[in-house]
């Protein structure tokens, strides 16, 4: 039965909804904010699984795969094709009810929030290059290392612009720290950078025969792990200890927001053997989730009465 669970849980994409969900709620936490309400959280969600199964809802593989998830696809495609439906109606119905019920609210947001919140859905159109090719044919995803730091922007700009644009639209809150704000939209951005960089070292091979530049084929696997993602993941830290330190918070909020780094880093190690597609979703996505939990931990040491 848990053999079934699994793949269903992470190659469906239910598990990357999940996190969006996760990430979200940390970023309500860590800037002591209301939550969002439970119809924008689910919005989230359903958008986030619809979109990252897009690229597996093409055409039915003919057949048999060594791909395990492709694979999973192949099996599945029925369920797959009938789960985007849902999803997508679940979105349709869901959005339209969100701006009926705040029209007056979205009509009158700042034109600055509009500027921001165009850039993050532009990227993730472009990243799959799903406008029409008579109107631009430019794919983010074909741009090589650019690619995980556009990932890493789009999941930045989601679950930590969207829900305080969500939350000004619902109930006039504003963020009373734009400092912090930034600082938290930067390390996500490097963070989910991170780990799009160590997804892409799975697709090694593949990319190299394909010629699409990514660190992993531009440096190799070693070289990718300490020229890239060591350099980055100890910035990350540095800048969070200088900064904690600027906040003065305490060191158990320290030590947790430390946590995630660490256990990036160890597993960027790790990375110099091969590992299953399931590894890949299980333990790095997980990572983001280990991120949200001990966030929102941290949080309680800061604000005596967050919520």
């Amino acid at each position: 039965m848990l053999k079934r669970i699994i793949p269903f849980l992470f190659f469906a994409n239910y598990f990357v909804g999940l996190l969006a969900v996760a990430l979200s709620l940390e970023t309500a936490f860590q800037l002591n904010l209301p939550l969002n309400s439970p119809a924008y959280y689910l919005l989230l969600f359903c958008t986030t699984v619809f979109y990252y199964t897009i690229a597996y809802s093409g055409p039915v593989a003919p057949k048999v795969s060594a791909n395990p998830r492709t694979e999973w696809y192949r099996l599945h495609y029925r369920f797959v094709r009938v789960s985007q439906i849902v999803l997508l109606s679940i979105c349709a119905v869901t959005g339209s009810w969100y701006l009926i019920e705040n029209f007056h609210a979205v009509l009158h947001l700042p034109i600055y929030y509009w500027l921001i919140l165009s850039i993050v859905p532009l990227a993730a159109v472009l990243y799959y290059g799903l406008l029409p090719k008579s109107l631009i044919s430019f794919n983010l995803r074909h741009t090589g290392w650019l690619k995980a730091f556009v990932i890493g922007f789009v999941w930045a700009g989601c679950v930590n612009i969207f829900p305080v644009a969500a939350l000004r639209i619902e109930r006039g809150v504003t963020v009373a720290e734009p400092l912090l704000m930034l600082w938290l939209f930067t390390k996500n951005w490097m963070f989910c950078t991170v780990n799009a960089i160590m997804f892409d070292m799975k697709d090694y091979e593949d990319d190299a025969n394909i010629e699409l530049k990514t660190f992993a084929v531009r440096m190799g696997l070693r070289n990718t792990i300490y020229y890239v993602l060591v350099p980055l993941l100890v910035i990350g830290l540095v800048s969070l200890l200088l900064f904690a330190t600027y906040r003065g918070f305490g060191l158990p909020t320290i030590l947790l927001n430390m946590a995630p780094f660490v256990c990036l880093l160890a597993v960027a190690f790790s990375m110099q053997r091969r590992h299953s597609i399931l590894f890949y979703l299980i333990v790095i996505d997980g990572l983001l989730l280990v991120k949200a939990l001990c966030g929102i931990a941290g949080s309680f040491f800061v604000y005596q009465n967050p919520h």
